[in-house]
């Protein structure tokens, strides 16, 4: 069990000086209170008591929980991360990393010792569990993401939804009739996570409307897997002149069983991708892509938890805010009018 002396040593400080962080009975430097905040959320201590002496005052900390699956584009969540880091400095704030490895637990500990003011909650599913912890403790919270209820919550994410059926138009406009929507692996869609479910919704939606015939097929994005994805879409619709990637992993391996099946994009097949655009320019040929902020999702993320730690801290009620953000439709080398004739009936 970790005791208040483990924490001294960690904070490099005395026993007396934690004492003095936990009860606020005298004044210490807010350095030197940081120290002794990271010491303890590092170590796991639970100072009970004093932890609610220590709650009544700012930590100057937030909580940003950061996702660790395999499937996740690790760039994409890494420039997210950085660009909370450095809004929260801004305002004068450091932020403590949690992973999703610690579930509701991490966020529970951290929001009920007062470690830190307030949470960001990262790859947020639409029935996510943390969301019910961060209610029932009263936490300032925002979400980058979109939970099915965002009730009694301030979320800013891509509007994904938008995301596909920009993706569906494009190809639409370019007179395909059959096209495919390579998405994530199974597993992401078993987990409900909002980003590809709600991609995948408003993809089906908008080449409903446009008249567009379609299949959706998951893949693990590995090269074996993509191959079993494609021949299984062929087999399926051999006309399929279209193709949706929203699984970053699976773009390069498509891009080489087309060339390989002699299918040339895009004379032969228009590839599309949901992705950054440094990863859409890297390929040849350079893809047409569909592409939401990333910075902008931290930096909004932070303000929204600084605006309800305000109003708490006022004791006032903290305003709801919902923010979608519009992403962007860059036309590249990699789609083209659908073919008059498709060959490869």
């Amino acid at each position: 069990m970790v005791t208040l002396s483990d924490v001294a040593r960690h904070a490099g400080v005395s026993a007396s000086t934690v004492s003095y962080a936990l009860s606020g009975k005298r004044p210490i430097s807010d350095e030197t209170r940081r120290r002794v905040e990271r010491a303890i959320a590092v170590l796991g201590y639970h100072p009970h008591a004093g932890a609610r002496a220590l709650a009544g005052k700012r930590s100057h900390i937030i909580a940003l929980v950061v996702p660790l699956h395999t499937e996740v584009y690790v760039p994409t969540m890494m420039e997210i991360a950085i660009a909370v880091t450095v809004a929260a400095r801004e305002h004068g704030y450091d932020v403590l990393l949690l992973t999703n490895d610690e579930g509701t637990e991490g966020v529970r500990r951290v929001a009920a010792s007062g470690l830190a003011d307030g949470v960001i909650l990262m790859d947020v599913t639409l029935d996510d569990d943390r969301v019910s912890v961060l209610r029932a403790l009263d936490t300032p919270a925002a979400l980058i993401g979109l939970p099915d209820d965002p009730a009694g919550l301030s979320c800013v994410d891509n509007d994904f939804a938008l995301a596909g059926a920009l993706c569906a138009d494009h190809l639409a406009d370019l007179g395909h009739r059959d096209v495919a929507f390579v998405g994530y692996g199974s597993g992401v869609y078993r987990r409900h996570a909002g980003y590809a479910e709600r991609t995948l919704t408003g993809f089906r939606e908008r080449a409903e409307r446009r008249g567009l015939r379609f299949l959706h097929r998951p893949c693990e994005g590995t090269y074996e897997s993509t191959a079993g994805t494609l021949s299984r879409i062929l087999a399926d619709r051999p006309d399929t002149t279209g193709f949706v990637v929203q699984n970053e992993a699976a773009i390069g391996p498509l891009l080489s069983l087309l060339r390989a099946g002699g299918r040339i994009v895009p004379e032969d097949a228009s590839v599309i991708a949901i992705c950054p655009e440094p990863l859409a320019d890297q390929h040849s040929p350079r893809l047409t892509s569909v592409t939401g902020p990333t910075r902008e999702l931290g930096q909004a993320a932070v303000a929204q938890v600084m605006a309800r730690i305000t109003a708490m801290a006022e004791g006032g009620l903290p305003e709801d805010e919902l923010r979608l953000m519009a992403p962007d439709l860059v036309v590249r080398e990699s789609t083209a009018p659908a073919p008059r004739r498709n060959s490869h009936r």
